[in-house]
């Protein structure tokens, strides 16, 4: 008879892709699920987790936190992998190798970045593979202009190189480039569809909003899908269309029922974040999404922009300097349904969108640092989307059974890479076979902590994580001394 590693009994097993869901003992062994079932199993540790769940790890698409700190708070809201899709790095060799130097607490992996290609080609930003170094650039006018065709046949180089190093897809933040030429937006789309790899992207505004758009960003989408054949996948459907959801969901159903490959994601939060440089926070621009300068917090000092010529300063002085931006009100029933029906649209993955964490006169001793100092701010999602998800739609709105739920959280993020990123089918499942990313919580009680005020509270209710059969999270706290995390690359 096999000795398993670890047996967790009497919890209640759910796992989405099997349709399971029911008490039983469930194994590890290794890296690996190796066994489940009603009998007793022996291992060589027993736990108990009656009346708990035990559950596929939560796959967040949609991740800038890509450093030890994030993706602690990350793990500690039931995260066990977590990949920079949206925006992208170049080259993500660099990203890939910096990662696995230092370790990480979660699984991580990046998509190849249009927008920091332009920055390299037409600004002259350094190819240093760091999110942060493109927020810093990201209201800058330069990568916005047009490029020769030259420069373009070299932005389109750089970001087949990165596919060959095994980025996991084209990140593409048209939204913050706005004026670019539809026809380059097409010609990403080609790209992507000759690799077999999806796009990711931060659409521009729609029409309604924004008429002086070269074409509605939803639209632009869904056309790139049903002319190139490319999987295109619609990032965070709710900040970037406001209390238009409802349009620019009707737009993907169309273009889905017709056979096109395009998928969603959406955050349960109303307000996002972004660097204050960004091209949508232009003071001329703000009332394109019905915003104000006081619809914007800025994260660094915690302030809400009271003026036009303030929100100017900012802009200038701090471009990269993160601010809260809020879209919709969390507190209006009718405004908050509106953000319900992004989260539960027909196989909408739940992303988090995560910022890196603002850390003033942070040194680097202080990246193990843990528990993180009250000088760490961030946005609530980059520690309780995940938590609140299951609160919100499952237990308080009963909008989500609990196996619908965490199949947005882990089966279907899985199934959206799984075809250009084969490892990807041993995640978002917890059958025997699969890979040992593993949630164990409390329906009653699994809760997001962390506001807008106080970004950096860990959730509650998840008692443990563990990643690639390590765990990483007992008791609801973090496991300092491991760093389990291993790289999704697509070859």
């Amino acid at each position: 008879m096999q000795v398993h590693d670890i047996v967790f009994t009497g919890g209640r097993v759910v796992d989405p892709a099997s349709g399971t869901d029911d008490v039983r003992n469930i194994a590890v062994t290794g890296d690996k699920i190796s066994a489940w079932g009603h009998e007793p199993i022996e291992a060589r540790t027993t736990i108990d987790v009656a009346g708990q769940v035990v559950c596929p790890g939560f796959i967040d698409l949609h991740s800038h936190g890509q450093e030890i700190a994030e993706q602690r708070l990350q793990a500690l809201d039931g995260v066990t992998t977590a990949l920079e899709l949206e925006a992208g790095v170049i080259p993500v060799a660099t990203a890939y190798a910096r990662a696995g130097a230092e370790g990480r607490p979660i699984n991580y992996g990046y998509a190849t970045s249009w927008a920091h290609a332009r920055m390299i080609e037409l600004s002259g930003v350094d190819p240093d593979g760091d999110i942060r170094t493109m927020l810093h650039h990201i209201g800058s006018a330069g990568w916005q202009d047009e490029p020769t065709a030259a420069q373009r046949a070299h932005i389109v180089e750089l970001l087949e190189n990165d596919l060959a190093a095994g980025a996991l897809g084209i990140g593409v933040l048209v939204g913050y480039a706005p004026k670019s030429d539809p026809i380059e937006y097409l010609q990403i789309a080609e790209l992507a569809a000759r690799a077999n790899v999806p796009t990711y992207t931060h659409a521009r505004p729609l029409i309604a909003a924004d008429p002086s758009s070269p074409i509605d960003g939803a639209i632009e989408i869904v056309r790139a899908a049903a002319e190139t054949g490319a999987h295109m996948h619609y990032c965070h459907v709710n900040s970037t269309s406001g209390m238009n959801v409802d349009y620019a969901l009707s737009v993907v159903a169309d273009v889905q029922a017709a056979g096109s490959r395009v998928t969603t994601e959406a955050y349960p939060y109303g307000s996002g974040s972004t660097a204050i440089g960004a091209a949508f926070l232009d003071p001329d621009k703000l009332h394109l999404m019905n915003l104000t300068p006081q619809s914007l917090t800025f994260v660094p000092t915690g302030e809400r922009i009271e003026s036009r010529k303030q929100l100017e300063h900012l802009r200038a002085t701090d471009p990269g300097g993160l601010a809260l931006v809020e879209f919709i009100d969390d507190d209006d029933a009718h405004q908050r349904q509106i953000l319900e029906r992004a989260m539960t649209f027909e196989r909408a993955a739940v992303a988090s969108d995560a910022m890196p964490l603002t850390w003033p006169r942070r040194t680097p001793a202080d990246a193990l640092r843990w528990p993180l100092p009250p000088t760490a701010l961030g946005h609530p999602r980059g520690a309780g989307t995940y938590a609140r998800s299951v609160r919100t739609l499952y237990r308080e709105r009963g909008l989500l059974s609990l196996s619908e739920i965490i199949a947005r959280c882990s089966l279907i993020p899985a199934e959206i890479l799984q075809e250009s990123v084969p490892v990807m089918a041993a995640k978002g499942r917890i059958s025997p076979g699969s890979d040992a990313d593993i949630v164990v919580f409390d329906p009653d009680t699994i809760t997001d902590n962390a506001t807008y005020l106080d970004g950096t509270r860990p959730s509650t209710g998840i008692s443990r994580v563990l990643v690639g059969g390590v765990t990483v999270v007992d008791g609801g706290r973090v496991v300092e001394d491991v760093l389990p995390g291993r790289p999704i690359r697509r070859n």
